[in-house]
């Protein structure tokens, strides 16, 4: 029985540096033959993804719970990861670039370069595609990984990783440059301590878990917050298409962190609106937890899931086919509201109005902002990054999709002739 992971965490730091060593074609290459993989053995994927759903089925009705989409493969899922690792290849390598130089006064050569930060730790919960998606940020960024996945998805990441270091054995270069924990819990805090073998660590999951690795990490921590996002229905809104893109960032995948979890309404076209909603938040099941001004238009319509919102419910992240409503007076308790409630992640207004449309864009502080599109589009593959470890909702380092390009960090290399200094 493992009771320290540190000789394996030993070992990937040593496999860091066979990372390093591979070039820009090797590292694409070798995405290359994992997607080959991927596709190759389809059915064994779906296979063991199916003990895990079997496991979760076992353990509740799965009815309602999020975990349960983020968990499941099937093919089309493993089509779009060997895609995303083709498209993750065709980037430009990010390390090894020359960002700055120049020839000091004593005939130094400077250079500053983009480098690998080295180790990358990722902790996240029931997401199987994020053991592919970050394997491959991290090795064609010449970086080495330590996966802490959740017990919920342990088949399915066991599965792929097995996979991913037969990609790493046709290319030379040891297994333990992808490192996949055990499961039990009681490893997280010796990763979140290990600052001699690890460099950076980055939390994906929910509130709990991120709170949790913010307050324990002793390693620098990339913070992918949840996502608490708005859709402002500005009163000069095309309405129709305002309801197509409320009703999309609500319903389309309501377990992922982009999803729209409270939509504010203009008091000026709320009673228009609002009924508008009825129809696609019936076909769906959608749950609506509306405020004092919003919940008689809902009564009166007789609309059949509907709740007295709670101070609590604003602010939340549902992760389900949920959202609250709230009516406004302006744009001025919109920006107030969102700015109370925001996790910083994506904020829409839909609105004709430029004026009120730069306001929102300029003064919103989040690490995505829309005019007039659905928040769904905030990921890491749409925005032509290829693929993403999690969207970061801080500043320093990096901010919205963490992806390829921010996997590295800057070394100074200096070449000299024999200069000496007093």
């Amino acid at each position: 029985m493992t009771t320290t992971i540190v000789p394996q965490l030993q070992a990937t730091q040593r496999a860091a540096a066979q990372v390093r060593r591979l070039s820009a074609t090797q590292k694409a290459d070798l995405l290359a033959h994992l997607a080959d993989l991927l596709l190759a053995n389809q059915a064994h994927i779906r296979a063991e993804n199916q003990k895990d759903m079997d496991l979760m089925a076992d353990r509740s009705d799965g009815t309602g719970d999020p975990k349960k989409d983020r968990l499941f493969l099937n093919q089309k899922r493993i089509e779009d990861l060997a895609q995303s690792l083709r498209d993750v290849a065709k980037l430009p390598d990010p390390s090894g670039q020359v960002v700055f130089e120049r020839t000091t006064e004593q005939g130094l050569q400077l250079k500053k370069m983009l480098v690998p930060m080295g180790v990358v730790g990722v902790i996240y919960e029931s997401r199987p595609n994020v053991t592919v998606d970050v394997a491959a940020l991290c090795l064609r960024s010449g970086n080495a990984c330590v996966l802490k996945g959740g017990k919920e998805a342990d088949f399915s990441n066991r599965c792929l990783v097995n996979f991913i270091h037969q990609a790493l054995d046709a290319f030379g270069v040891d297994k333990n440059a992808v490192l996949l924990l055990p499961t039990d819990r009681q490893f997280v805090n010796e990763l979140l301590t290990a600052t001699r073998y690890v460099d950076l660590i980055i939390p994906r999951g929910s509130d709990a878990l991120i709170q949790f690795v913010r307050k324990n990490s002793l390693i620098p921590t990339i913070e992918t917050g949840a996502g608490v996002c708005h859709g402002y229905v500005e009163a000069s809104a095309h309405l129709a298409q305002a309801r197509d893109m409320v009703v999309n960032a609500r319903v389309s995948r309501p377990s992922v962190c982009n999803s729209m979890d409270c939509v504010l309404i203009d008091r000026a076209v709320a009673a228009d609106f609002l009924p508008m909603l009825k129809e696609d938040f019936i076909k769906w099941n959608v749950e609506v937890f509306a405020d004092e001004e919003a919940y008689p238009v809902f009564e009166q319509m007789q609309y059949p899931l509907l709740q007295h919102a709670q101070p609590q419910d604003f602010g939340r992240e549902f992760l389900d086919y949920k959202i609250a409503v709230k009516i406004v007076s302006d744009i001025e308790e919109a920006l107030l509201h969102i700015q109370a409630y925001s996790s910083r992640h994506s904020e829409a207004i839909y609105s004709t109005n430029q004026t009120l449309i730069d306001r929102f864009l300029a003064e919103v502080d989040t690490a995505a902002v829309y005019a007039n599109a659905s928040t769904r589009f905030t990921d890491g593959a749409v925005f032509g990054l290829g693929a993403e470890i999690g969207i970061s909702t801080q500043k320093l380092h990096a901010r919205g999709p963490f992806a390829l390009e921010k996997l590295v960090t800057e070394k100074w290399v200096v070449v000299g002739s024999g200069q000496v200094r007093w």
